[in-house]
């Protein structure tokens, strides 16, 4: 068996009808991030465009940009198929004597599968560019969004070896193009590639990097798996597991580093960790808002080796729902077995796209006994990168969790604020704009499970009797239509189901604070369970928008209070004057004169006519669950 590269993945999605060439020339400034953008938000075909203007390499974007297209990239015919494989591999059984030992033989090959395999020849080394025939703008990197501060490699594969203990990490970080053969490189503080930075300058030496653009796009999701940290379980393991054979690489030209064999193209050098950091930024990032300036490693680029016929992959992030929301629930389905393996109760997790990954997780439990929920948030914020979750929304195991209405009905019925909600504080993603710090802040829990009596503050006599609240919490329906002394408030709406959403122009300090307080001792408050305070650019009729508005601008512990029973969302901007002393970060929003040349030439793009409209209004069409239409470079 050949083992699956970009390029016949393309060849396999033209086939099925899933990819669209563009033939015409077309500008990588902001131009394919608005077409890629309207494609992606309507489930749409992936695209290939042959003719980018500056570069003589076509570009693949968008194609794992829905959900179907993403099981096709891993092998199965479902997402959900990836758990039971897991389950699978997890079975193992060493008793039952020699019968027992035979029964585990197909089991054992595929573990034994997982680790690369050299190779001597390398499509990627067909052509070899050095020193200076390196230029990386004849490669066409796309300035995605209006206020980027460059060019941004958005899909690399970047490969990196622990210079003391010899641990090798591929991970997915963006890298701003700053000359020809520069870039940043955005190690976070928690990636594990700026801990091998951190051991090559202890070493007072430079850290060899390889960088892949393509190969197998089951390796493209291994680099952004949150992978646990077992002896032998690296990038190369899981793609060669995912596909049943090993992964062919090769040592790249210029660093001793396995690099993919089958990608597109590699870029070899090294970050000096001697170097001084450069200003890196911003970036229209995952979550839908700019990632600030800051500082960040150089990486030096001393070669790029390629295929003949090489194809640059890209990918754009921004406003949910991306391409990422597809590797992101791959990563649920992947890991949701080790999950239920630490936490048996769990029945299913899920992180929706209004949540942008980790600002939001809904997970649905198994309960037996009084404080379950807690003690599943409570070890799930224990778990790897889950320990970034800001929200998390525990729920029975009926409820699916990707039912984004049910959930939020759920919580409005059976959480009642401050009996069932929790707030405490942990680690962050660097990302997150509005925690109290940098990578420190708030986080939420809320129990909206049935409650046991016990947690319901009545009296019981025996544990063993105890059963489960079978009625509901109920609440009344408010009947006003004004927001009571509502200053600043440009647009409002209350839901059916315990909500009232309010957009507020917000022009001085704690004007919210007053506003919560105010409504919440209101007469109309009576019937409310949750006031949800956003900026004047949310739409209020909109739900997926103000939630993602919420998730993003909030830190729970500053944010998220109780007043009166009512629970305050402020996912407004937050001023100096307040204490944030950081500053806030603008929304993605593309340049209209961008938006009106690619309505002007849509009939050119030979694309489906009833994509034409801009979706940038995001209306709930636009927002819908990955499950039913189409986060990952940080």
């Amino acid at each position: 068996m050949t083992f699956p590269d970009l390029q016949s993945f393309v060849r396999l999605l033209e086939q099925r009808g899933e990819l669209v060439r563009v033939s015409i020339p077309v500008d990588r400034d902001l131009e394919i991030t608005e077409i890629a953008d309207r494609m992606v938000k309507r489930g749409g075909p992936a695209l290939l465009f042959e003719n980018v203007k500056g570069s003589d390499f076509p570009l693949a974007i968008g194609l794992l940009g829905t959900r179907e297209r993403m099981a096709l990239a891993l092998g199965v015919n479902d997402l959900d198929d990836l758990a039971a494989k897991v389950r699978r591999l997890m079975d193992l059984k060493m008793g039952g004597g020699l019968g027992g030992l035979l029964s585990n033989v197909p089991k054992l090959r595929e573990v034994a599968s997982l680790p690369p395999k050299r190779v001597r020849k390398a499509a990627v080394q067909e052509v070899v560019w050095r020193g200076d025939e390196v230029d990386l703008s004849k490669i066409p990197v796309l300035k995605c969004w209006p206020l980027d501060g460059g060019p941004f490699v958005t899909l690399p594969l970047v490969i990196t070896k622990d210079p003391v203990t010899g641990e090798k990490n591929m991970g997915m970080y963006r890298m701003q193009v700053m000359g020809p053969r520069e870039t940043g490189m955005h190690w976070q503080r928690h990636k594990t590639g700026a801990r091998h930075l951190e051991n090559a300058a202890k070493l007072g030496q430079k850290l060899e990097v390889a960088v892949a653009l393509g190969g197998d796009p089951a390796l493209i999701y291994a680099a952004t798996a949150p992978l646990p940290p077992v002896p032998g379980l690296n990038e190369y393991a899981l793609a060669g597991y995912l596909r049943g054979q090993r992964y062919p690489v090769a040592r790249g030209v210029t660093v001793d580093l396995e690099v993919p064999a089958n990608a597109e193209f590699v870029l070899e050098g090294y970050v000096d960790p001697g170097e001084e950091w450069k200003p890196e930024g911003p970036f229209g990032d995952h979550t839908g808002f700019y990632t600030l300036e800051d500082l960040y490693p150089r990486f030096h680029v001393t070669a790029v080796t390629m295929r003949r016929n090489a194809i640059y992959p890209a990918t754009i992030v921004g406003r949910p729902p991306m391409e990422d929301a597809y590797l992101i629930e791959a990563s649920e389905r992947l890991f949701l077995p080790a999950a239920q393996l630490i936490l048996p109760e769990i029945v299913d997790y899920h992180m929706p796209p209004a949540g942008v990954a980790h600002n939001l997780v809904v997970v649905s439990i198994k309960k037996h006994f009084p404080g379950q929920a807690y003690k599943v948030a409570n070890g799930l914020l224990g778990l790897g990168q889950m320990m970034f979750a800001k929200v998390i929304v525990v729920v029975d195991e009926d409820v699916k969790v990707t039912d984004f209405e049910r959930v939020w009905r759920e919580v409005a019925r059976k959480a009642v604020p401050e009996r069932d909600t929790l707030l405490t504080r942990g680690p962050t993603d660097v990302l997150d704009h509005s925690s109290r710090s940098w990578s420190f802040g708030g986080k939420l829990v809320i129990d909206a499970t049935t409650k046991l009596p016990e947690e319901r503050g009545e009296a019981v006599t025996s544990r063993e009797g105890a059963s489960f609240e079978k009625g509901e919490d109920v609440f009344g329906a408010a009947s006003s239509t004004d927001l009571p002394l509502a200053d600043g408030v440009i647009a409002q709406r209350q839901t059916t189901d315990g909500y009232w959403i309010a957009a507020v122009r917000k022009t001085r300090p704690h004007q919210t604070a007053v506003i919560g307080e105010k409504f919440a001792r209101s007469n109309v408050a009576s019937g409310i369970r949750h006031l949800l305070l956003v900026d004047d650019a949310t739409d209020v009729n909109d739900m997926q928008d103000v939630w993602w508005t919420i998730f993003n601008n909030i830190d729970p512990e500053r944010d998220v209070r109780v007043v009166n029973g009512v629970l305050i969302w402020d996912g407004t901007r937050k001023l100096r004057e307040e204490g944030f002393m950081r500053e806030w970060p603008e929304k993605i929003v593309m340049d209209s004169a961008v938006v009106a040349k690619v309505d002007a030439r849509w009939h050119l793009y030979g694309l489906p006519e009833k994509l034409e409209k801009s979706v940038h209004g995001a209306s709930d069409e636009a927002l819908t669950e990955p499950s039913q239409v189409g986060v990952l470079t940080s």
